[in-house]
């Protein structure tokens, strides 16, 4: 016999335990759905169609933990949603005369898109919590890293120098992206209130118990029922994914810069393995990554919602419910993931600089084929650095020795001139700029 049922993430280290898991848990949708149920007979009550006492006793009644999660959720597969078990356990657990007010002139999708966006509500409020933390360290770091100079890379290969507080700059920069968008969605999020195909007929046809339902759930009044119009939905996806990638792409770099053959940054307590003791893997970093990974692919499914039928849909409107859970718990995650790992990144800066003398002064080459060529000519000095940077790869010198075999640079400053810390551009000023923005 398989055992009951019990959500764990076993599968999901990057949500699992996090806040942002509990925040999305079955316990945590039921009282998002009780929440609901609970606004909807104060909001009648506030506008007159309701006993003040019928509002108070499904408010007292509508506790979670008073319900037993796992009984509804067998009893869902009957109606397709949990609402049909859960208004009439809710209607048990209050007197007599206050049943007949419960889950009044509402339909059940109602009170699940109101619940769920109760629960994004929530979650979003710990995604920027966490992504407050995040621009903090990357502001630090960003600073403190002004003018360390790293080698920039292009399509894998040594590019041009850069610095390190300009990467993290731009780390600053996405996650501040992300913040603004997360934070115009949340501020957006609507209550649903509409009844059976949106037309407030058995809710007395009174605009105004929306504006009041809006107010008990503390949620945006929305123009119009929204039961096939998913704008909010994919709003939220989009949102959502744009986090999930942002974060990733700090993740990547991350990633990247701590292979041990590069081993410029390292988090400050990597991950152990099950087979090679020396290891401290970026567990951090992997988790982001993972969930940057699956955000597109939950969002396209959101996406692919809004085409929504009728003015209540088959299917269209319960196969968000799941993917959006998961993508809440996703970005949750991976934000609460980055807000533990920039804090306490280690950035090696020795490393940084043995990596930009790895090619003996070829990452300037840039710089010289300007500099060579008010001497002898562009296409000349273009062509001489590509002999010479195949001399320096066989080991025949590093690129200075080579340029100062040749008479017309013998005075040149070449050590200077191939200094990469000297050929950073405005990488100083542009991480200034970065930092002014709040």
């Amino acid at each position: 016999m398989m055992p009951p049922y019990e959500e764990g993430g076993l599968l999901s280290p990057g949500w699992a335990g996090s806040q942002g898991a509990a925040a999305t848990s079955d316990l945590a949708y039921l009282q998002a759905l009780l929440d609901a149920e609970s606004a909807l007979t104060r909001a009648q009550s506030a506008v007159g169609d309701v006993p003040s006492t019928a509002a108070e006793a499904v408010t007292a009644a509508a506790r979670a933990d008073a319900f037993d999660v796992q009984a509804l959720t067998l009893r869902a597969r009957a109606a397709g949603n949990p609402v049909l078990a859960l208004v009439s356990e809710l209607k048990a657990s209050v007197a007599q005369e206050h049943r007949a007010f419960v889950h009044r002139g509402a339909t059940s999708q109602d009170i699940v898109d109101t619940a769920t966006m109760l629960v994004a509500a929530r979650c979003l409020d710990l995604v920027l919590a966490d992504l407050a933390r995040s621009e903090v360290a990357l502001a630090r770091l960003a600073a403190t890293h002004r003018d360390t100079v790293m080698a920039g890379r292009t399509l894998t290969q040594h590019a041009v120098p850069t610095t390190f507080g300009l990467k993290a700059a731009g780390w600053r920069s996405l996650v501040l992206d992300a913040r603004d968008r997360v934070q115009t969605v949340r501020s957006a999020l609507p209550a649903q209130l509409g009844g059976a195909a949106g037309t407030l007929a058995a809710l007395g046809g009174n605009p105004e118990l929306v504006a009041a339902f809006a107010r008990e759930t503390g949620l945006a009044e929305p123009p119009l029922p929204w039961h096939t119009l998913r704008t909010p939905i994919a709003d939220l996806a989009g949102a959502l994914a744009f986090t999930a990638g942002a974060l990733g792409k700090a993740a990547a770099d991350v990633l990247t810069l701590s292979r041990t053959e590069i081993a410029e940054v390292a988090e400050g307590a990597g991950g152990g393995s099950s087979a090679m003791p020396h290891k401290a893997n970026p567990v951090r970093a992997t988790l982001i990554a993972a969930a940057a990974r699956q955000a597109p692919a939950l969002a396209s499914i959101l996406y692919g919602s809004l085409v929504a039928e009728d003015e209540r849909p088959p299917g269209a409107w319960h196969a968000e419910w799941q993917p959006l859970r998961e993508l809440l718990r996703a970005v949750a995650g991976a934000a609460e993931n980055a807000a533990e790992l920039f804090p306490a990144l280690h950035i090696d800066t020795d490393a940084m600089r043995r990596n930009l003398d790895r090619t003996d002064g070829l990452i300037v080459s840039e710089r010289l084929t300007a500099e060579l060529g008010a001497i002898v000519g562009r296409d000349r000095a273009k062509q001489l650095l590509t002999t010479l940077a195949g001399r320096v790869r066989e080991g025949e010198g590093t690129l200075p020795q080579l340029l100062a075999e040749h008479p017309s640079f013998a005075t040149l400053p070449l050590d200077a001139l191939t200094d990469p810390a000297g050929y950073t551009g405005a990488a100083g000023l542009l991480t200034d700029r970065a930092l002014e923005r709040p």
